[in-house]
């Protein structure tokens, strides 16, 4: 992905769709929709190099890509080495096949054939949301501060996202790493429930007996509450002090 995402005025995408004409066709629909396209892969091996080559701003891509790799598995590779926004387009679909493709963090999941304003509507969001939790994240790294100072014993590494109790790691889950992130990316404020959702879950209507579980589990794995309610607001972490 560019390093200059934030000011750029138009966006690259690449297609990774098996089937030649329908990929053509996207390509089509993109720029009508005035985005402009990086490339079209056609395979999981052409996609993976166009990324290592070009680091596109985002992917559209279909999950069976009828080759040994599914698009998932595109995806995920995208994902965990360049961190591109991933939307899935694709006619098949369950839930088993959801809760797999979850695991490369989509923006953003449609079903084959999508309505343009859809897939307008789909890519602005997922570039906007984007931006705006990368934005944050690069401007913590800027200020150099490593760690969010919780309680005495209790710190947060915002680089690695590793949370330390008695300078030893505390095993958590990716949504329990991911509300430490988001929370201490903007510590000393009250971060919304939809804010809090939208990162952990990437879905935009929230449902606040699920982020509340997650609050649960975290108090009681750590036998402290390190975070603070605000009522119809959201939650805000409690610190200390920021060290370097």
């Amino acid at each position: 992905m560019s390093n200059n995402l934030f000011s750029k005025k138009h966006f690259d995408i690449l297609i990774v769709e098996d089937e030649p004409i329908l990929a053509m066709a996207m390509e089509v629909k993109l720029k009508k929709l005035g985005f402009s396209v990086s490339g079209i892969a056609t395979s999981p091996d052409n996609a993976i190099l166009h990324t290592n080559n070009n680091h596109p701003d985002l992917a559209i891509i279909d999950i069976n890509l009828n080759a040994s790799k599914t698009g998932i598995e595109v995806a995920c590779y995208m994902w965990k080495n360049f961190n591109i926004p991933i939307i899935f387009l694709t006619s098949y679909y369950n839930d088993k096949i959801l809760n797999q493709a979850m695991e490369a963090e989509p923006y953003a999941y449609l079903i084959k054939p999508c309505k343009n304003e859809e897939l307008k509507v789909a890519i602005n969001t997922a570039l906007h949301k984007h931006q705006f939790f990368f934005k944050n994240k690069n401007l913590i790294n800027s200020q150099n501060n490593k760690y969010i100072q919780i309680e005495q014993n209790i710190k947060f590494d915002l680089i690695n996202t590793e949370l330390y109790v008695d300078e030893k790691i505390v095993k958590l889950t990716k949504t329990e790493k991911k509300l430490f992130e988001i929370l201490t990316s903007q510590a000393g404020k009250i971060v919304s429930f939809d804010t809090i959702f939208n990162f952990i879950w990437r879905e935009d209507v929230y449902d606040l007996s699920k982020l509340r579980s997650l609050i649960y589990r975290v108090k009681t794995k750590l036998n402290f509450n390190p975070f603070e309610s605000f009522y119809e607001e959201g939650y805000r972490i409690k610190t200390l002090e920021k060290t370097n």
